[in-house]
Parts: structure tokens; C-alpha cells; sequence
């Protein structure tokens, strides 16, 4: 499977990602045939060779013909709706814009419907949103995947007049995905190229085992200490598109200890985030009966995790291993049945969609208040995701 990863070592934008994308091996005339579907004019595509801290690559701009206008999602929509792009790409657009939308509209205290965009609602943001999906589709590209992102610090000036950086759209649209700074004074991170990966990467993190077979640079528009590049590697995977990423295993064994109090401490683990606790009956020395707790955890709360074992467990040390591990990429989605809204689980690789999942605390909250059995529920939320994903009523 054909995937592709951005290292977001200095940052993203949406005109670096095309950049990148362009310097990976796409021809400009196909963006552009591409963005003639959309049936919008004054603008022209420019893509330049050029160079950042002696690294080559490729500086993407757009060149604003015409007065161009501020838009509200409804008008970006219609662009979309009226265009002759493919239902995908249509798709996965408004659903950028609607992400943007919603952010801008939580920090203003508005509704989507009455937020202005400024920087984001303009032609070139346009065109660097839906160039970025046909470009990844004209790649054949089916999964990206996407580094921590490289945020940068200060002060930025805009529309709105002087924010933080990150500005408080992108932060807000940050949330879930990991982030870091290293004091370097600018916008390193905008709301549109980080809404993009936001709607397409399977996973922010270490690189996916792959093949490479090309890696473009997407060039800023400044000069920085390090780099001003978003590089993207794009190969075949050899993991057969699952996500792939890296967990601790803490592990211990008890003898000496109340079971009940045990519990309590598993509870406890449970509800500090680890991501699972589990407890194996064992036969100890002298073969005395006793009990290995396991606790599958990430990195950052290990600390956190050993700080509770030790206060709350009898035990004098533990056990840490580092597993790889693959999985599903993961989706929540709601779910409207008859019983009330259920969220249910949606496992894929790329964009096949592999596993359905109702969420159980979903459907157990719902059977309890409606007192009807949780099977029905189960079994209502399941059938509604089928229907809803494959359009058909499915019995497997």
C-alpha cells in the first residue's frame, strides 16, 4: 500500500504541503486540471525550485489575480458543492472547512454559519486545501501519516491583531495531536495546513514502517535558523497498512497482598489513562500462589504510573519492557437509532473499513435509563453503522 508521512520538523502549512507534494513527483499541470474543477478563477499556480539552509526544494504559492473576497462556510461549501470534483475529494474538503469553521467559531463565541473566515476563507486557502487532497489522490497515496508537529513560539499579527503562536485556531485544532517547541520565534504551525493533517493522517508519531521511494521538501516563506522545509516521504508499506507505534509493558508479581485492595489499584491505573491493566494468576517460589499485574502504558506517564505501583502495591520493583505494537487506525462516530444517539467504534486500514465496534459504556448507558436488554442495543448500534457505512444491510 502506497502511504506517505510528513515530518513536521519545522512546522506545516498548507502551501508548504503542496510544496512538498509537488517536489515529490507531482506535476503541477495535473494540480491544476485538478483545480479547474472547481470552476474559480483569478489565481495562478506558481511552483519555484529553490533552496532553505542549503537543502533544495519546492516554494508553492499562489498568485491572487483578481479582488478576492471573505467567506463564510456556507460559501466555500457551495464553491465545493457546484465544482466537478470527485465525491471523495468534495467530501473530505467540506469537511476541512467545517473543522476550521467550528474552531474559529468556538474562540469567537459564534455559530459556524456566522464566522467570517479571513486568512483561511481567501482564494490561495482554498486552493491550498482542496489542491492538497486531489494532489494526494493524483500520488495514489492511501494513508498519510504525520510526525509531531513543530509549533514555534511569540506573537503573530493578524486580522483579529496581535496572538499567541500558536494562534488560538490552531491550537484549538491541535488538541489530540502531540506538539512541541524549541524557541523559535514564529508561526511555525498555520490553522490550514494543520487542519489538513489533521483530516487525513491515520496517526501523529514515529515513522510507519515503509519503502521509501521518493521524499519531497516543501519550502516556507522565511529565513529561520533551522530549515524553513516540510519534508514528506511517500513509499509502500510493508506493515500491510496498519498503524504501528511503541508501548510500555510494566509488569509485577504479587504475593503478599489483599486482592481487594489490588482491585483498587488497578481502578486507580485505569483511570490515570493507562492503556490497559490486567492480572494473570501465577504459581511463586515455594509455590505459593500469587498474582502478575500487568500495565500497558505510553512512555510520557510512565513516571506517573510507577509513582502509583509503588504507593499503592506491596511490591519492591517492576518489570519494563518496550513493545512495538499494530493496530487498526481508529474512528468514534454517533449514530442515530431508535434507542438514541450510540457511538461506535470504526477500525480501518487506509480507507478500508475492517471493524464496528458500539461503544459498550454507549450502549450500557442507554439499556439502563430505557431498561431494554444491552444485546438489543448492541445489536441496533452495529446494524446502524453498516447501513450508514456500506449502505446496505449486512448480516457477517
Amino acid at each position: 500500500m502506497k502511504i506517505a508521512y510528513f515530518d513536521c520538523f519545522s512546522g506545516v502549512s498548507g502551501d508548504m504541503i503542496l510544496g512538498a507534494l509537488l517536489d515529490a513527483g507531482l506535476d503541477i499541470r495535473e494540480l491544476e486540471a485538478g483545480l479547474g474543477k472547481l470552476k474559480i478563477s483569478g489565481y495562478k499556480l506558481k511552483a519555484e525550485k529553490t533552496a532553505r539552509k542549503g537543502i533544495s526544494g519546492t516554494k508553492f504559492s499562489v498568485d491572487i489575480i483578481e479582488q478576492d473576497v471573505e467567506r463564510r462556510l456556507k460559501d466555500i461549501v457551495e464553491i465545493i458543492n457546484q465544482s466537478d470534483l470527485d465525491d471523495d475529494i468534495k467530501d473530505l474538503s467540506k469537511k476541512t472547512f467545517k473543522e476550521l469553521a467550528t474552531v474559529e467559531a468556538s474562540i469567537h463565541g459564534k455559530s459556524i454559519d456566522e464566522i467570517h473566515f479571513h486568512e483561511v476563507g481567501g482564494l490561495d486557502s482554498i486552493i491550498d486545501v482542496i489542491g492538497s487532497l486531489i494532489s494526494i489522490k493524483k500520488l495514489g497515496i492511501e494513508a498519510i501519516y504525520s510526525s509531531k508537529i513543530h509549533v514555534g513560539t511569540g506573537f503573530l499579527e493578524c486580522q483579529h491583531g496581535v496572538l499567541p503562536v500558536p494562534a488560538p485556531a490552531t491550537l484549538a485544532l491541535l488538541e489530540g495531536i502531540p506538539i512541541y517547541s524549541t524557541g523559535i520565534e514564529a508561526e511555525l504551525a498555520t490553522p490550514t495546513g494543520v487542519c489538513v493533517l489533521k483530516t487525513l493522517s491515520q496517526d501523529f508519531g514515529i515513522m510507519p514502517e515503509m519503502k521509501v521511494e521518493k521524499v519531497g521538501y516543501g519550502a516556507g516563506s522565511r529565513e529561520l535558523e533551522i530549515p524553513d522545509l516540510l519534508r514528506v516521504y511517500v513509499g509502500e508499506t510493508n506493515q500491510g497498512g496498519y498503524e504501528k507505534d511503541e508501548v510500555i509493558l510494566v509488569e509485577t508479581n504479587i504475593d503478599n497482598m489483599n486482592p481487594e485492595l489490588l482491585g483498587y489499584a488497578s481502578e486507580i491505573l485505569l483511570k490515570q489513562g493507562v492503556l490497559d491493566v490486567f492480572m494473570t494468576p501465577i504459581f511463586m517460589k515455594k509455590n505459593r500462589p500469587g498474582t502478575m499485574l500487568s500495565v500497558l502504558t505510553t512512555w510520557d506517564r510512565l513516571d506517573e504510573i510507577l509513582s502509583t505501583i509503588f504507593k499503592e502495591i506491596t511490591t519492591l520493583g517492576v518489570r519494563i519492557r518496550h513493545l512495538e505494537r499494530r493496530k487498526l487506525s481508529r474512528e468514534i462516530i454517533s449514530m442515530k437509532t431508535r434507542f438514541g444517539e450510540i457511538k461506535v467504534k470504526i477500525g480501518k486500514i487506509g480507507n478500508q473499513i475492517k471493524n464496528i465496534t458500539p461503544e459498550y459504556e454507549s450502549c450500557k448507558e442507554i439499556a439502563v435509563k430505557q431498561g431494554i436488554p444491552l444485546k438489543d442495543v448492541y445489536d441496533e448500534a452495529k446494524e446502524a453503522a453498516r447501513k450508514a457505512l456500506f449502505g446496505e444491510k449486512r448480516t457477517n
